[in-house]
């Protein structure tokens, strides 16, 4: 068996080329052009190349971007100064902190204190809570695009019994909600699971969010099944650092009936669904109809 490659490179292509439309109609109509506003503390380089790579992709589909590159040092009194700003200002519909914080920042208070309506990641405890509740929410990026690449391959969900490997409330809990609301069978393993290996080949989904490079291994592997490959990892493979995710790509490829590889998989639908949350916000802040497809 040779899985099919489910390319979230071109399905982020098109689900840009969706909200781009939505953007100009809104335009056009209403006179409204969706704003998303970036927090970046700090000078850490992966984040840098990120919050660089999510302006550009807002401008591209139309939307206002702006970005808050603030010192190291920043103080966080002044960090909740700045959101309470954006929370106020009309022409921004959704704020993302880039995260991590330097370390003598702390998140928490940071994520709550942004508007939960602007929350574009959809961290706030309201989204949390509303996703939780099957009630409509901003719904954090990374699950998302999971969700409908997932969609996208199999259609309904319903009944599938599905498989979450990580507990993070960055990516497992919400995975498992989102599934759970897609009528699927959900259980979330994580590093005191007994027997992973076992409870893995019971899935006809499996979702990999631990951040262990190639963990998930053919012999983890139902027959057949779709293995979404959420990490990222950097690892050293004939003295050049690589990409890899959290499933073992070559081995897990023969057993799968559908894989997402590392890169070009999971990774391009976060910025995308991105867009989409902040379409989405700005469509529910004015009173306007929501795009078909853009939400959970």
């Amino acid at each position: 068996m040779s899985a099919t490659i489910i390319d979230g490179k071109a399905f982020a292509a098109r689900l840009r080329a969706q909200v781009a439309t939505a953007v100009a109609g809104l335009k056009a109509e209403h006179g409204l052009t969706p704003g998303l506003a970036v927090v970046l503390v700090g000078t850490d380089p992966a984040s840098e190349v990120y919050v660089r790579n999510k302006a550009l992709q807002t401008v591209e589909v139309g939307m206002h971007s702006v970005e808050h590159r603030l010192a190291a040092d920043t103080t966080q009194g002044s960090l909740l100064a700045l959101i309470e700003a954006l929370n106020v200002d009309a022409a921004i519909h959704g704020i993302l902190v880039q995260l991590p914080l330097p370390p003598h920042l702390d998140a928490s208070p940071v994520l709550d204190a942004i508007d939960p309506a602007k929350d574009a990641d959809g961290f706030h405890m309201t989204n949390v809570g509303r996703l939780a509740m099957g009630r409509p929410a901003i719904v954090p990026c990374t699950p998302l695009g999971c969700l409908m690449l997932l969609r996208a391959q199999h259609g309904s969900l319903a009944g599938l019994h599905a498989v979450v490997v990580g507990r993070s409330n960055i990516v497992g809990k919400p995975m498992a909600q989102l599934l759970l609301g897609a009528d699927c069978t959900v259980t979330i393993a994580h590093s005191r699971t007994r027997d992973l290996g076992a409870l893995c080949r019971s899935a006809d989904i499996l979702v990999a969010a631990v951040g262990r490079a190639e963990m998930v291994t053919a012999d983890m592997v139902k027959p057949g099944a779709t293995v979404i490959d959420v990490g990222i990892n950097r690892v050293e493979r004939d003295g050049r650092m690589r990409l890899v995710g959290d499933v073992d790509f070559a081995g897990v490829s023969g057993v799968a009936g559908a894989i997402t590889p590392v890169p070009g998989g999971v990774g391009p639908m976060t910025i995308a669904c991105l867009l989409a949350n902040t379409l989405t916000a700005c469509c529910r802040a004015h009173g306007l109809p929501e795009p078909v497809g853009l939400t959970a």
